[in-house]
């Protein structure tokens, strides 16, 4: 019956709205703080099980024009959510327009404009949605029409209320020549429902108007909401505040009713966040040109919308930029005698670095608009290069920042995201300013050496613009948009190795070596840093345990291998973590020996209440603790413990046996290199140097020289390099011309899966094919390091010091170096040079006669008895 009555409509020109008939059973949307009223349009969010129900079942598939007429009733404000606790009168509508999701739970969203009010008679249906019998309430009657003076006056009275509230708009704006041009057209019937669309009013104050079934009632008690809402905005604009604009904003929003009107609380609120953000945008001294657009951005903010997308977007951009340390810096220490003390007090060694960072802070005393240098620490891992960056900002008093480098891929972390796109977010180099609330602080790029290339860019290239020092004091972020001052800012880097940073990115820092340490200074470090850290971390003294400097040298001769510290520091917390074991059983002992049964039995009954009382202190205790202010105690009683065990734990070679294993390292090459056809290399690595033991043998066959061990194509080539010289030389060598007929050299490079390559492997092929064909043995405590040419000339190469430390911790005392790298052995320590023999050679010659004891017996003698001499070298 419903369907066949359908929607009878009339379009009367002169009335504005079309004279409606509706069905006699009507659907119905349950909504909660919200009202329809006639003339308006809404949009309902539909979450609920029958209002969703509702929406499949009439609006989703069905197409006829009838099934759009639902009706929309409001719950009685502070009742139980039942059916029968629905508003009396509720009000027919039209669904314009249904946009939803089923996931990840279904929800619609309907844009439904008011017909006519109607009474609810009876609910028929409650499953899977509410059905109601209604009766429709029109007045029709236009109020004009009749002869009555008293409604025509009250008609009168409120078309005047109105045209004030426009008045105090601004008429400029579209949207308020049309309010004005609607006031004026609208029926009298329909006015009052107009208005009370547009002004703010609660929830009960919107049913009173939606239960004013009388024309001249609907105006009396519409007026009052009226003029409410002019005082209001009369009071703003007396108060010379902006809160004006935001009225008419407010106004804008709720035209026509599009949508339900906000909780009043919330609107302060935003009222109140868009006034604090114009506060902090003239307290802020930023420069003029990202001034004028904060306040660009601003007058956007405040025409638009809060439910618009691009209000939040918006307002997040100008807390960046409010919050963006534009001109705060923070002064710097330049006393360079108290900065010299600080960085000794804090690490060992690292001479460069520190002098680096005075002759810094000196030029910058001198002269104060000196740039932040851009340095680049480069060094094995453990040797400090991410703790002396700190240390930097704490002797300059500057805030420290860390941006870690390691695996990032994406351009656009370095330069941000456009705000076009959804989750755009500043680069991680301007969230770090943001962070740490000035523009000079000392900012660490950790593992620059380990940066990625994808397909989103690359952000090595990225870097460029932030590390050039004469491009970063215009550094624009792609998601900021306006450029950022950086050449306060101290850039520190850290790597591994160089050999995978870009050429251009590698020649905007100023690269600073970080070799590993040495022998005496790991066990200075050990004595002075590692170990009351590792004391203090695990409860103890230097009263209870005592660990000397012989002992912490066999740690690191024994257990460690290494160029930096990390696992003597470890090694050494295990020992005192051992200790920590033996010191609370005695401790323990020692308690339960003391008490009594009594005092248990008290103890136990008491121990909750204990726990309840002191929590809160604990836990204020314990966060002091953390930021430094109240040292934290052992609560040891020494005079009661020495009862029970000697004081202070000798820390011994037996006790680190028992603690921390057999020995891990021991030196075998005098082992290895006492049979022909061995010797030992030095080689660098990423980590520091290492020593490398070359192996070949001699057996049937006629595949040549064979080289295995993951070798690359330079190693490769030294190994055909040497062959040739020793073909070359067989003569002098007592070889046959044709000995490598029926014969093969099999070459071994130990660590075969470790990828190996570099030219300074060439004395050591060399000295270990001379040595497999003349069957001598290579001296047992000689390493060496050099490129060769095919007419036996060794060149210099790099990474003499690393190498020469990692013979030192071997235990070999003589090594083998290219002449040309002596400039190189200033940077070595004198401790080192002291118990190391560096032989410095020009030829293949002068290689063997180090490498083995008697050189002569190798070339042989000429006929007079007199030993042959080498050939002096082509070149």
């Amino acid at each position: 019956e419903s369907q066949k009555s359908g929607l009878s409509a009339a379009v009367d020109l002169k009335m504005g709205l079309p004279h409606v008939t509706i069905p006699k059973k009507l659907p119905l949307i349950v909504v909660a703080d919200g009202v329809l009223l006639p003339g308006s349009t809404i949009r309902i969010p539909v979450t609920t099980v029958k209002n969703i129900n509702l929406v499949r079942s009439r609006l989703t598939s069905g197409s006829k024009l009838a099934s759009t007429i639902i009706g929309i009733v409001t719950k009685e404000p502070g009742k139980e959510s039942k059916v029968n606790a629905l508003h009396e009168i509720g009000t027919a509508g039209v669904v314009i327009q249904v946009t939803g999701t089923n996931w990840p739970r279904p929800s619609y969203s309907l844009l439904v404009t008011g017909l006519c009010r109607f009474r609810l008679q009876s609910i028929i249906q409650e499953h899977p949605y509410p059905v109601a019998i209604v009766t429709q309430l029109d007045d029709i009657k236009d109020i004009t029409d009749e002869n009555d003076e008293q409604p025509t006056e009250l008609v009168s009275e409120f078309k005047e209320a109105a045209q004030k509230l426009i008045n105090l708009l601004d008429i400029s704006v579209p949207a308020v020549a049309k309010l004005k041009d609607l006031v004026e057209r609208v029926p009298s019937r329909q006015l009052a429902d107009v208005v009370a669309a547009l002004v703010r009013a609660t929830l009960p104050e919107r049913l009173q108007v939606l239960d004013a079934i009388d024309v001249a009632t609907r105006l009396r008690v519409t007026l009052p909401l009226l003029l409410r809402h002019i005082q209001r905005l009369k009071d703003v604009r007396e108060a010379g505040s902006e809160e004006g604009n935001k009225e008419n904003r407010i106004v804008h929003i709720s035209r026509g009713g599009r949508n339900l009107l906000p909780d009043p609380d919330s609107l302060d609120d935003s009222e109140n966040e868009v006034a604090e953000l114009e506060e902090k945008i003239k307290a802020t001294n930023m420069p003029e040109e990202v001034h004028k657009a904060a306040v660009k951005e601003l007058g956007r903010l405040k025409r638009m919308a809060q439910h618009m997308p691009d209000y939040s977007m918006t307002r997040n951009y100008l807390d960046l930029i409010v919050e963006l340390p534009w001109s705060i810096t923070v002064k710097e220490t330049c006393n360079i005698r108290k900065a010299r003390e600080d960085l000794d007090a804090d690490h060992y060694g690292l001479q460069k670095v520190k002098r680096r960072v005075l002759e810094y802070l000196a030029v910058r005393q001198l002269r104060g608009d000196l740039k932040g240098p851009i340095l680049c620490f480069v060094g094995p891992p453990g040797v400090g290069k991410t703790s002396i960056a700190k240390s930097i900002a704490t002797t300059l008093g500057r805030p420290y920042c860390r941006m870690s480098l390691g695996g990032v891929s994406d351009q656009h972390d370095i330069r941000g995201h456009r705000r076009t796109y959804i989750g755009a977010m500043p680069g991680r180099v301007i969230q770090a300013l943001r962070n740490v609330k000035v523009k000079n602080p000392v900012m660490l790029l950790d593992e620059i050496d380990k940066l990625g290339t994808g397909i989103h860019g690359d952000p090595g290239a990225a870097l460029l613009e932030v590390l050039d020092p004469e491009q970063n004091s215009t550094f624009t972020d792609t998601y900021l948009n306006l450029p950022f001052d950086l050449s306060q800012v101290l850039f520190v880097a850290t790597a591994n190795s160089l050999s995978t940073i870009a050429t251009p990115l590698l020649d905007r820092m100023e690269v600073i070596h970080v070799p590993g340490y040495t022998q005496e200074e790991k066990v200075m470090i050990g004595q002075l840093h590692l170990l009351p850290k590792q004391l203090q971390e695990h409860g103890l003294s230097s009263d209870i345990l005592d660990m000397s400097k012989e002992s912490i040298a066999t740690i690191i001769g024994e257990y460690t291998r290494e160029a930096g510290v990390r696992t003597l520091e470890r090694k050494i917390g295990a020992v005192c973590r051992a200790i920590a074991v033996q010191v609370a059983e005695k401790r323990r002992d020692h308690e339960d020996e003391a008490k009594t049964s009594e005092e248990m039995i008290t103890e136990a009954e008491d121990r909750d209440r204990r726990t309840e009382q002191h929590a809160d202190e604990t836990r204020e205790i314990e966060l002091r603790q953390e930021v430094g202010e109240v040292p934290q105690q052992s609560g040891i009683n020494l005079s009661k413990l020495r009862e029970h065990m000697d004081l202070p734990v000798i820390v011994d070679p037996k006790l680190i046996y028992d603690i921390l294993g057999p020995p891990i390292f021991q030196s075998g090459l005098a082992g290895r290199v006492s049979v022909p056809g061995v010797a030992v290399g030095l080689a660098w690595t990423p980590v520091g140097g290492e020593v490398m033991v070359v192996e070949a043998s001699r057996t049937v066959g006629d595949s040549g020289l064979t080289l295995t061990g993951q070798l690359g194509s330079v190693m490769q080539e030294s190994a055909k390099i040497a062959m040739s010289w020793v073909r070359q030389h067989a003569f002098l060598l007592q070889l046959d011309k044709d000995f490598m007929k029926d014969e093969e050299i099999h070459m071994h490079f130990p660590a075969g899966a470790i990828n190996k390559d570099g030219p300074s492997a060439g004395v050591t092929i060399l000295t270990v094919l001379v040595s497999l064909l003349s069957n001598r043995c290579v001296r047992s405590d000689v390493a060496m390091t050099g490129e060769i040419t095919l007419n036996g000339v060794v060149l210099p190469v790099g990474g003499i010091k690393e190498k020469l430390l990692a013979a030192h911790r071997a235990g070999l005392t003589t090594v083998v170096i290219p002449a040309a790298n002596k400039k190189d052995l200033e940077d070595i320590p004198n401790s080192v040079l002291n118990e190391i023999e560096v032989v410095l050679v020009n030829t293949v010659e002068e290689v063997l006669q180090a490498a083995f004891d008697d050189f002569t017996d190798i070339l042989g003698e000429n006929d007079d008895g007199v030993p042959a001499k080498p050939l002096p070298s082509k070149l």
